[in-house]
């Protein structure tokens, strides 16, 4: 009988592509998240985004040992399954889904507020129906791309990369040299100091500024040489969106004046005269501080809100691609029913996962415009969630899957430091203790314990801060938790046990088919001699 040669991806990515497959994602998220860091933490924004950004520098050097260890399509999924077994790689895998869930409504939602800079007939909130329907329109569109397998080219993704670094390095250059005013950035921070809540609130949202080094991972099994170049690309992606987002922060209070408010509820707030405390203003903040950027933001008013845009769509492209992939992946691994994997007949795409998230990121838009739409349902959601608007609504949701997909990566890189010793790391996190355990010289990681305390505080934040982050983030875990049960039950697989996995051949294999054979060689080397060391113990 002949034997089927099993297709691999092709390894094309570049270094710049590497790079500009994160910067694609996490490039796009300071868009979103500066107007709503901006609108709870106030005059303490900097500090919510510089808290957020040492919690990003453990995750993405955490992302950048395993990913280029383990150069496998997967990410945080992945390594999860592989460190702490299949119930917590399923969890680890849903909390992953629901962000790329959330990613492709909630840029498909910010790139139509930045779009509606340049036509004001997209604004939700004089034009709520012709909002949601263009959004809506967005993701249909996308979804119909991904089904016939259209998707954004590395070298696209690499040019609108590159064009938004200069873009956002000279607004911040200009802005810095002919707008910042130091003195007003230390009065803007001790007038509009915001209170212990609503720091807690800016810091959990903070996070949404740094998601996306999933996307790196995720391109790893298309990387040319990924052990090597994957820490580079990292490491250069890590250092550019922590600059931009401490810079952005202090640049906006450093250039206005804000004005004490009084919130529905009484509390004394502050908002910067830029976002007048409604969800327009707060899902474009990027093109708002650009257009204030004297002499420059002359030119930046027009083109910096189409450029965002771009860049956002491209990000919500990117989730549709990511929650099909990730589905598909876990569903071959027995973690999602067999549905998932089937493949559209005529354009060899994973059609089924791809309607079926499009659709849940359908179901979110609707609830998150519901407010917008219906006057009486305002009322409702404003009773229930004090108030939070659309965007709002997806960053909360979003923290939550970040937050919590992050903090089972931290679990997973401690455990496969004890577990498997032997695979060779190319690069690995700061601050580590050597010791032994099981026979075997084990690295204990430092940054990872402080990594896991830092991304589980804001975690915390975001379920004791966020009325709907708190209650649909967990219902979101316990309804996939319960259909996993189902479904291993039905399989007669075990439910909290794994299945039997060959980690030391798949490792082999990995590193094969990226072609990083000295690493392979050294893998086959260390295994040897750990299986000798272990018959010497073993001997009489």
């Amino acid at each position: 009988m002949r034997r089927e040669h099993k297709a691999d991806l092709r390894r094309s990515v570049t270094p710049w592509g590497s790079f500009a497959w994160g910067y694609s994602d996490v490039g796009a998220d300071i868009f979103i998240g500066l107007g709503l860091v901006l609108a709870y933490a106030a005059g303490a924004s900097n500090v919510a985004f510089l808290f957020a950004g040492m919690v990003y520098v453990c995750i993405g050097l955490a992302y950048t040992e395993l990913a280029s260890t383990y150069p496998v399509a997967g990410g945080g999924q992945y390594f999860v399954l592989r460190g702490l077994g299949d119930i917590f790689g399923f969890l680890a895998g849903w909390a992953i889904l629901l962000d790329f869930t959330i990613d492709v409504t909630l840029f498909a939602w910010s790139g139509v507020d930045y779009l509606s800079q340049l036509m004001p007939v997209l604004v939700s909130s004089l034009h709520p129906w012709v909002h949601f329907f263009v959004v809506f329109f967005v993701i249909a569109a996308l979804c119909a791309l991904n089904v016939i397998g259209v998707r954004e080219s590395t070298a696209f993704q690499g040019i609108v990369s590159a064009m938004d670094v200069v873009s956002e390095t000279l607004i911040l250059f200009f802005g810095f040299l002919f707008a910042f005013d130091p003195q007003l950035l230390f009065h803007t921070m001790q007038v509009a100091w915001p209170t212990p809540f609503a720091l807690m609130q800016g810091v959990s949202l903070a996070i949404i500024s740094f998601v996306g080094l999933e996307s790196i991972s995720q391109a790893a099994q298309e990387t040319q040489r990924p052990a090597s170049i994957i820490p580079r690309t990292s490491l250069a992606l890590i250092l550019t969106i922590l600059i931009y987002a401490v810079g952005y922060s202090n640049l906006a209070l450093g250039m206005h004046l804000w004005h004490p408010l009084h919130d529905s509820h009484g509390h004394a707030m502050a908002f910067w005269q830029l976002f007048p405390g409604n969800g327009d203003n707060q899902g474009k903040g990027v093109a708002l501080l650009a257009a204030q950027v004297p002499y420059w933001g002359l030119a930046a008013q027009y083109y910096v809100p189409l450029l965002g845009a771009i860049l956002l769509i491209i990000s919500s492209n990117s989730g549709v691609f990511g929650s099909s992939r990730i589905a598909y992946a876990m569903s071959r691994g027995n973690l999602l029913p067999s549905i998932f994997q089937q493949v559209h007949r005529r354009f060899r795409t994973p059609a089924v996962s791809i309607v079926t998230f499009c659709g849940l990121a359908i179901v979110t838009l609707f609830f998150a415009a519901l407010p917008a739409l219906d006057p009486s349902a305002r009322a409702v959601y404003a009773r229930l969630f004090h108030g939070e608007d659309g965007v709002t609504f997806l960053g909360d949701l979003y923290a939550f899957g970040a937050a919590t997909s992050y903090s089972f990566v931290f679990l997973a890189l401690i455990a496969l430091r004890f577990t498997d010793p032997l695979s060779p790391r190319t690069f690995k996190l700061p601050g580590n203790i050597p010791m032994r355990f099981r026979g075997e010289r084990v690295e204990f990681p430092l940054l990872g314990v402080i990594g896991f305390i830092g991304i589980a505080s804001i975690l915390a934040f975001t379920l004791l801060t966020h009325d709907i982050g708190r209650i649909a983030g967990p219902a979101w875990l316990i309804l996939g938790t319960v259909g996993y049960f189902l479904y291993r039950r039905n399989k007669n697989l075990p439910l909290f046990r794994s299945q039997r996995h060959d980690w030391r051949a798949a490792q082999v294999d990995i590193l094969r088919n990226a072609g990083e054979l000295e690493l392979m060689d050294q893998y086959i080397k260390n295994v040897k001699a750990s299986e000798a060391r272990r018959q010497e113990t073993e001997a009489p």
